[in-house]
This record gives structure tokens, C-alpha cells and sequence, in this order.
């Protein structure tokens, strides 16, 4: 098939930079629109993303002159973009791109738990894609927008799936110790984070109690029925530069032998894997049996990010029936570039694209 234009905002931020290497040599995608802020426009992709780099700067894109973005500037023909704006202008942005006709597959925050917007995990609810036909009803746009998860929320989600399949679930208690790319760049300074632990993040915990009660749900006609879970969590920021780690305990419907519980993990499968989207890994979670895995410094990069990696996993004898587990998965990557990058795929292999 002719390869689809597709364009990214906020290209130069951490987020938009790995989608930016994922899309440079996309099978089914052109990267053919590279925006930012109005400091970086008319300037040379690869002059200003100088600062830390989270993966390879590619070649074929370095050239590329960055412009500022606004709406009316877009190219007709670029028929996704994919968003890595800030929250404080991504919602106002994307509501215009959506209206002007545009498909926009948003890593941001603003609209995520709106009725009418899906949230999606791919491996666990593509069908809430349908909700789109309730968007375009709704709100009358000629585009439409569709969210990937919070980034803590994808990498949790991603686990409790085949769980819920197996076991069902009754209550989840999770703490993450979160990389400090998913703060952005100049990110949290040095004074703060070395030699230290900081026990909150702004809205984060928020997201991933309601965000993953969305994500689990059942699609009930023109609506999300949300998960029957009660979910609580604690988010940390951790001194490493990639990847989240999250200590998970989970109370189950019935019980479950620990061998059932890693057979449940290391079998999942889901649509992706059966449609076999470019960017869909083989195993989306990796079981590791060593006892000090798994590790965001050895562990963030499997299946080329988008896979999460399991470890320690064992019975709870706090909770009546449970088993508690580690999980790390790559937050720029599985938790927002790669997840959205994955969703357009599946979105073009259904025919919305």
C-alpha cells in the first residue's frame, strides 16, 4: 500500500523525539511534518534537539525544518498527527486539528476520560475504538482523537489484562518508582533527585486509579463501563533516566496458583500480535525468573521497548487470593510513542485510517 503522511507535534520534546524515530522508517508511514514551539521553528530538526537524547537522532530526518505548528499550516495531505504537546496546549490544539478534519492519536492528558474518547491499551480494548462513531456524532468534527494511556497506566494496564481474563480481579495496591524522562526535559533538577526519592508527582496517581478502571472496561453501547476494581496507587519519581518500575499486589475472584499466574502472563497474546502490527512485539510481557529482575537498566529496551518484563512474582498472604509482582516497562516508548504509533497501526489495519 502507498505509505500514509503522518506528522508529529512537539516533536522535540523526549516523547516526540522517540516518535519520531520510530516513524522515520515506518513500513506503512511518512514522516512528512515535524512541529514545535514557536522558539524552534524555521530551525533544523537536528539543531535543536541538541540537549539529552533518549534514542538515536536519525539521518534521513536531521535535515528537516521544524515548524511552529499552527493549525491552519498543516498540510492537507498529512492524514495522522500524532501529539506529544504539553497538557496546557494540547487540549485547546487537538480539539482544533480534530475539527479541521484531522486524525490526532494524543499522548496527552486533557480529554482522556471523556465519554466519547477512547483510551486505548491495543492489546486490551481496540474495541473501544467504536467510540468514534459517538465522537463524530457528538461534537460534529470532521477528524477525531483518540488517547493513548498515562504512562504508568500503560505499563500497569498491560499486566492486569490477562489477570482479569484468568482470575478476575477485585482490588489492586501499586507503587511505581518512575524514570525521570517522564518528567520531560530539563526534567526534575539534579539538587532534588540525587541521593534521593520523591514520593509524589503531580496528578499522577489520579490517572492511573481512573484511567485503568476506563481501560479494563466493558464497551456498553455508546459508553465505557468501567472496570468493577478498586484501584490505589502511590507514584514516586526514582533516580534513573528510563523506564518505570511498578511493585504491584493484586487480589483475585478465585485463586490461582503462582504457575498459573506466570503461564497466564508468558501466553498473552492479544490483536496486535494476530494482525501482526509493525510495532507490535511478539511477547508484550516478558516473564523473568531471576530473582533481582526485572531491571529498568536491563530490562526497558525489551522488544524494542513496547514489551513490559514481569518478575518476582509470588502469593500475597495479605490478600485472599492474591499474588504480588515487579513490572518495568519503557515509559517513552511502551508509555507513549510506541503505544500511540501501535494504535494508529491498528486503527489503519480496521479501516478508521
Amino acid at each position: 500500500m502507498d505509505k500514509i503522511r503522518v506528522g508529529v507535534l512537539g516533536a522535540t520534546g523526549l516523547v516526540g523525539q522517540v516518535f519520531t524515530y520510530i516513524l522515520s522508517e515506518h513500513p506503512w508511514f511518512e514522516l512528512s511534518f515535524l512541529a514545535a514551539s514557536k522558539a524552534s521553528a524555521g530551525r533544523r530538526y537536528g539543531d535543536v534537539v541538541k540537549t539529552y537524547r533518549p534514542v538515536p537522532l536519525p539521518a534521513s530526518v536531521a535535515e528537516e525544518i521544524v515548524v511552529e505548528g499552527k493549525p491552519d499550516d498543516i498540510p492537507k495531505d498529512v492524514e495522522i498527527l500524532f501529539s506529544a504537546l504539553p497538557s496546557k496546549i494540547a487540549g485547546e490544539m487537538e480539539v482544533q486539528l480534530a475539527r479541521k478534519g484531522f486524525i490526532v492519536v494524543s499522548n496527552a492528558s486533557p480529554l482522556r476520560l471523556e465519554d466519547d474518547v477512547p483510551l486505548v491499551n491495543p492489546e486490551i480494548n481496540l474495541d473501544h475504538l467504536q467510540l468514534l462513531e459517538l465522537q463524530k456524532r457528538k461534537r460534529g468534527w470532521k477528524g477525531f482523537i483518540v488517547k493513548n494511556p498515562n504512562c504508568t497506566t500503560a505499563i500497569l494496564t498491560l499486566t492486569l489484562k490477562p489477570l482479569l481474563q484468568e482470575f478476575g480481579i477485585r482490588k489492586v495496591v501499586m507503587t511505581s518508582m518512575q524514570g525521570l524522562s517522564g518528567a520531560g526535559f530539563p526534567g526534575v533538577p539534579a539538587l532534588q533527585i540525587v541521593d534521593n526519592i520523591i514520593p509524589y508527582i503531580e496528578g499522577e496517581e489520579y490517572k492511573v486509579e481512573h484511567e485503568t478502571l476506563k481501560i479494563l472496561g466493558e464497551l456498553d453501547g455508546d459508553r465505557v463501563k468501567e472496570a468493577d476494581i478498586k484501584v490505589t496507587a502511590t507514584c514516586t519519581r526514582v533516580p534513573v533516566l528510563d523506564g518505570h518500575t511498578e511493585a504491584v499486589f493484586v487480589e483475585f475472584k478465585r485463586k490461582a496458583c503462582i504457575e498459573e499466574v506466570i503461564q497466564a502472563f508468558e501466553e498473552f497474546r492479544s490483536k496486535p500480535q494476530e494482525m501482526k502490527l509493525p510495532s507490535a512485539p511478539q511477547r508484550p510481557i516478558v516473564v523473568r525468573h531471576e530473582k533481582d529482575r526485572p531491571q529498568p537498566r536491563l530490562d526497558r529496551w525489551e522488544g524494542k521497548g513496547m514489551s513490559v518484563v514481569v518478575g518476582r512474582i509470588r502469593e500475597d498472604n495479605t490478600l485472599n487470593p492474591g499474588v504480588k509482582y515487579l513490572v518495568t516497562g519503557h515509559n517513552l516508548v511502551r508509555g507513549a510513542a510506541g503505544i500511540a504509533v501501535l494504535i494508529a497501526e491498528a486503527m489503519v489495519k480496521l479501516g478508521y485510517v
